[in-house]
């Protein structure tokens, strides 16, 4: 079985709703996930841009998801107790949704889910987005991505 990563927000290619950007409520959308391989302990989630003018842009690094689960709600609060969550490239911790510059085109927004075979992440809380993706590839058992698209 091939793992899955869905949303009830939008579906995969189609384009986010501003409720879950930056020109909205600025709120994590909710995911759900399926088909994780025998061995995980844990998941990760990463959202990142990679139309920013200045390169991949890193929205949201949530982690420590616990195997048990299969899915995050919308708006996962920054000071969630169940889950870590990193330093996004606004500087803040939590989700940062799509705010791509104004005329810029429609940029894809790329939440990828990694099946880890770790129970927790060697991240330290100071921890950016970047950081918790290269420890989550290095603890992959399995991904899956959903892509939304967003334009300003």
């Amino acid at each position: 079985m091939t793992m899955r990563l869905t949303s009830a927000g939008f579906t995969h290619g189609s384009e986010i709703p501003a409720h879950f950007t930056c020109d909205g409520g600025n709120l994590s959308p909710p995911l759900a996930w399926s088909g994780a391989p025998p061995g995980t302990r844990s998941f990760a989630i990463i959202c990142r841009d990679p139309d920013a003018p200045s390169g991949a842009w890193y929205h949201w690094a949530a982690f420590d998801i616990p195997r048990s689960a299969d899915t995050l709600e919308e708006h996962v609060s920054p000071s969630s107790a169940t889950i870590r969550q990193a330093i996004n490239d606004f500087g803040k911790r939590g989700y940062g949704g799509p705010c791509p510059p104004h005329g810029h085109g429609p940029h894809h927004y790329h939440f990828a889910l990694y099946a880890l075979g770790v129970e927790h992440l060697e991240a330290p809380a100071s921890a950016r987005c970047r950081d918790v993706e290269k420890a989550a590839k290095a603890h992959a058992l399995a991904t899956a991505e959903l892509i939304g698209l967003y334009a300003r």
